[in-house]
């Protein structure tokens, strides 16, 4: 599932992010989502989250 609708990811769900330093590379981070950090309801680069472990970056998958 797509990380560009606020819809689709709530706090506890575990997602695949991009790291800011890591947009360039593309490389993935895994973690839970803490918090939602983007307001709107649509973002074409991924819904950005902070992860639990701190981690800030934008949705790019949600694991199922």
């Amino acid at each position: 599932m797509s990380g560009t609708n606020r819809l689709n990811i709530k706090p506890g769900l575990p997602v695949m992010i991009v790291l800011k330093k890591d947009q360039r590379s593309g490389n993935l981070t895994q973690g839970v989502v803490k918090d939602i950090l983007t307001k709107s309801p649509h973002h074409s680069h991924g819904i950005k989250v902070r992860l639990e472990s701190g981690e800030v970056g934008r949705v790019k998958e949600i694991c199922t």
